[in-house]
């Protein structure tokens, strides 16, 4: 019989499609996998802003999660917002039940226009009980900076090894740059932060980028590659993704990536031509 890869993302719903479990999903069947979702919250959000935030009952995500690991195994899973304290130990608890692999951790508590998506007890709850048993975290600049009190990107891989993370990727996408984007990437082994370059696509259709790069990072680690290769073929996916979406018109803000531009399947020209 033939079979799905599937994956698993444990995050909130974005009304407008752009970031969240759509966006999750989006780029889950992009790369060829099989989606799922255990829902944490619900937003009312489009691509100006966040207007209205309802998280679910805990018992509920411990549910969905449940079910899904009851009938089809993840070969990964990917959590984003996770809104409280009491859901994300209910999600803890249950990805250890269901011995869970290659957890990807997108420690979401800001959006891209400034809305605060987690409480304060949530974040820690992910530090402590989280970030131990993932296989990679995905803090962007602001997030690692609120988690480390430095912006200094080696200080900041020291310390979140310190907090119990394994793989760590420190995302440089928010910063100013306007020629290339570097993240960096520590792996659980090394205590040299490896580098990863990319063109700075020069766009306003920015929104659900980093729910977009732990999904695929997720898709692939499902696929059996390592986490240095995952993170990688991830960031091609994203900047292909950025610059197929940059000239679309979509809402008065900031716009959706173009998720379905598998990168295999990509003709190139444009991208080489424009890089």
């Amino acid at each position: 019989m033939k079979s799905y890869i599937p994956v698993l993302t444990i995050a909130g719903s974005d009304s407008s499609g752009g970031a969240g479990i759509q966006a999750d999903i989006k780029t889950m069947s992009a790369l060829g996998c099989y989606g799922m979702s255990a829902i944490t919250a619900i937003t009312a959000q489009n691509t100006k802003g966040v207007s209205d935030i309802q998280g679910i009952s805990p018992s509920v995500v411990a549910a969905q999660i449940d079910m899904v690991y009851s009938d089809i195994y993840p070969l990964a899973v990917k959590t984003g917002m996770l809104y409280s304290s009491e859901i994300v130990e209910a999600i803890v608890d249950r990805l250890i039940n269901n011995q869970a692999k290659n957890i990807v951790v997108d420690p979401v508590m800001v959006s891209t226009s400034g809305s605060q998506l987690i409480s304060d007890d949530g974040i820690e709850a992910i530090v402590k009980l989280l970030f131990p048993i993932a296989s990679v975290i995905t803090p962007n600049r602001i997030e690692a900076k609120m988690l480390t009190g430095t912006e200094d990107v080696a200080l900041q891989a020291r310390r979140l090894k310190e907090l119990g993370a394994k793989n760590i990727l420190l995302k440089g996408g928010d910063t100013d740059s306007t020629d290339y984007k570097i993240d960096y990437l520590i792996t659980e082994n090394s205590t040299s932060l490896l580098s990863i370059k990319s063109s700075a696509i020069d766009t306003v259709n920015t929104h659900g980028t980093g729910c977009t790069l732990s999904s695929a990072i997720a898709c692939y680690m499902a696929m059996g590659n390592s986490v240095e290769k995952s993170v990688k073929k991830a960031k091609r996916y994203i900047t292909y993704a950025l610059f197929a979406g940059k000239d679309v018109k979509i809402g008065g803000g900031h716009g959706p990536v173009n998720h379905f531009f598998h990168p295999d399947k990509l003709k190139l020209r444009d991208y080489e031509d424009y890089n």
